[in-house]
């Protein structure tokens, strides 16, 4: 979510966000009060914090599945859930990374309850608000950088700054950091901190995960989560970073085999639904570069024989009105080189007009392909017109919304939305 979001409705926030240095003290002493008020309960817990374009909510759920299976009572705080020990909730806030009395009532409760360990998704909002201040982290983890939330931001390059604010955070407080070599942005951060003894960099080429990835055991699991999935290049990322962390904090390698095997996936990321022999997937990608690996993961998953020609049917919106308007074009223009039928359909506009941010999106489509992107604005319409299109073999993508519970309209206005349940109506 949009971190001005609420300033635009509330004039007392809209003020403070107009003087950027009062906003900035303002957010540090509500940080300051929260732990004062709580107790410092990060104090008593082992931190991990994840942040990262994207992975970063799949790369706890693993962690979580590798400590659960070596025994441990663990606590997370990810866009997806609020999790304490058995005890787990949707993520109703609608803030991937909540404020900061949020986050240290949630470590009170996590401490209270004997939870071991507390996993944490840090945003770049967060952290431009100093959510993750007075927290003494163990370990903070960067699963990649990519353009994102530029507009809020004023740039990449503060965009990323913010990230790094947070992983410079951990090195003070005597923690470990993460980066994923594999990350086109990963030499920034090793010359960054070329003087620092405690970065580990992890990759999905190291030798432990190749052993992990040929173990046919990993693959043992239910048929809606496919070894392509498994296999995948944004998976396996997610997967190294979960696997780093947990062989530094000396998790025994079958305990994090066991995991990654129990691993169930994520609802609203890469979630298979099959009926009547279609078969659809819903995923929250909603940056040009998460896109692009959903769109060639599920290519190279289509089974092509002499009788079918099998391709995608994409569904596609784009990220929140009045944000990143940059990355509607490219969006249109990555839905065309790998989709044959594209559908583009409202997202969260916002106060934007949604038949505005759909245009944008297909200015993208080259012209040799732009008479066939259809415009819907009803999303469930746009997806039961796709179950209707997709033939036998195809796979049907629905991307943007994941498990959102909300479309996002004008003046704050929210509509009750489940991608899950509309994908399922559309197959029958």
């Amino acid at each position: 979510m949009d971190f001005y979001a609420g300033a635009k409705r509330n004039p007392v926030v809209a003020f403070i966000y107009k003087l950027p240095l009062v906003a900035k003290i303002y957010h540090f002493l509500l940080a300051t009060l929260a732990a004062c008020v709580y107790g410092f309960p990060s104090r008593k817990i082992y931190m991990i914090g994840v942040t990262g374009t994207k992975g970063k909510t799949t790369t706890l759920e693993l962690l979580n599945s590798i400590l659960e299976a070596a025994g441990e009572k663990t606590a997370m705080i990810s866009s997806r859930r609020i999790k304490i020990g058995s005890d787990s909730r949707i993520n109703d806030t609608e803030n991937t990374m909540p404020g900061s009395f949020f986050l240290q009532r949630s470590l009170r409760r996590a401490v209270n309850a004997r939870c071991a360990t507390a996993l944490v998704e840090v945003t770049s909002q967060g952290a431009a608000l100093s959510h993750h201040r007075f927290m003494e982290w163990d370990i903070g983890v960067v699963t990649n950088i990519a353009p994102e939330h530029t507009e809020a931001h004023g740039s990449f390059e503060a965009y990323r700054n913010a990230k790094l604010k947070f992983l410079k955070y951990v090195l003070k407080k005597q923690g470990t950091v993460f980066v994923n070599k594999n990350d086109a942005n990963s030499q920034f951060f090793v010359n960054v901190f070329k003087d620092e003894k405690v970065v580990v960099l992890y990759s999905r080429d190291d030798a432990y995960m190749q052993s992990l990835l040929s173990r046919p055991s990993l693959f043992e699991r239910p048929k809606d989560l496919p070894p392509e999935f498994i296999l995948s290049d944004f998976n396996k990322d997610n997967i190294a970073a979960a696997e780093a962390v947990a062989r530094f904090i000396k998790v025994p390698d079958n305990v994090i085999e066991d995991g990654v095997r129990n691993f169930r996936g994520i609802p609203g990321r890469m979630e298979f639904v099959r009926k009547r022999g279609k078969t659809a997937v819903i995923d929250y990608a909603h940056t040009p570069e998460s896109l692009e690996a959903v769109y060639a993961t599920l290519r190279g998953m289509l089974k092509k024989n002499d009788n079918q020609n099998p391709g995608l049917v994409c569904v596609l919106g784009s990220a929140g009105g009045g944000r990143d308007k940059w990355k509607r074009p490219v969006m249109g223009k990555i839905a065309a080189q790998y989709c044959e039928t594209i559908i583009l359909t409202n997202e969260n506009p916002y106060d934007e007009s949604p038949t505005r941010i759909i245009s944008e999106i297909a200015s993208g489509i080259p012209a040799e392909k732009r008479g066939g992107a259809i415009e819907i604005l009803d999303r469930g319409e746009a997806i039961r017109r796709a179950a209707y299109y997709a033939k036998d073999g195809d796979i049907i993508v629905i991307t943007g919304k994941g498990s959102e519970q909300w479309i996002h309209g004008p003046h704050g206005s929210k509509t009750p939305w489940s991608e899950r349940k509309a994908v399922e109506e559309a197959l029958k």
